[in-house]
């Protein structure tokens, strides 16, 4: 995500949450590879679940596999694509912390780069970000047929990004509900929490960030169920 991206993201996500378009899940992509159980072995040592090999005929191959915690596959084979060897480049994998994700990866005997960061006006830095922002550290690795991947470190998802998909994203959702919660009944009047609760996680899913869907929730809160937080 290009700097400029970053400065927009807000607006362009708000025109996305009034689109309502057509559900569609991204769920596989296809690598280019020359040697397919290389391959096989290559992301096997990943720790990547196998998800199937299989020879729909006697002249292709097709095996997926799945990052942990991925909603995405991977798809490589033989007879079934013309793509040049290792012409997928920059593919992304988001990491909650990149040097323990890094670490991981040299563990299973992967070679993968240093650590760098985006730097406003300044572009590629050497080194973790200084804050640790979400989108900013990276680092990057590729498989025996020259496919690259990019480490990414999110902790905290542009508007827009939030999508319940699984109960471990649902129940991470409602960790993050109850702490802001908690932050609103220590201030506001006897209420439901429940209600708070709706509208909070409601914006979250629209694509608000934290700060904003709790104010979302504080004014749904008193324009509608008539719980005010008095003013200092």
């Amino acid at each position: 995500m290009t700097i400029a991206q970053q400065h927009t993201s807000t607006t362009t996500a708000a025109q996305a949450a009034d689109a309502k378009a057509v559900p569609a899940r991204f769920e596989v992509t296809t690598l280019p590879v020359a040697d397919v159980d290389r391959a096989k072995a290559f992301y096997q040592r990943l720790g990547w679940r196998l998800d199937i090999d299989f020879k729909p005929s006697p002249a292709t191959r097709g095996v997926q596999f799945t990052p942990p915690g991925s909603g995405a596959s991977i798809q490589f084979g033989s007879g079934a694509t013309t793509m040049t060897q290792g012409s997928l480049q920059g593919l992304f994998l988001v990491v909650d912390d990149i040097v323990a994700a890094r670490d991981d990866l040299i563990s299973r005997g992967v070679e993968v780069g240093e650590i760098w960061h985006l730097e406003p006006g300044k572009g590629r830095v050497s080194g973790l970000d200084p804050e640790r922002r979400s989108y900013f550290s990276r680092a990057s690795f590729a498989d025996p047929d020259g496919n690259t991947w990019v480490l990414q470190e999110i902790t905290e998802r542009l508007p827009g990004r939030v999508e319940m998909h699984d109960s471990g994203a649902l129940a991470q959702l409602l960790f993050e509900t109850a702490r802001r919660h908690g932050q609103f009944e220590a201030v506001a009047p006897s209420h439901d929490w429940w209600d708070w609760y709706g509208a909070y996680m409601d914006a979250r899913q629209q694509g608000s960030t934290q700060e904003d869907a709790a104010k979302v929730a504080g004014r749904y809160m008193a324009d509608v169920k008539h719980v005010v937080v008095a003013s200092d």
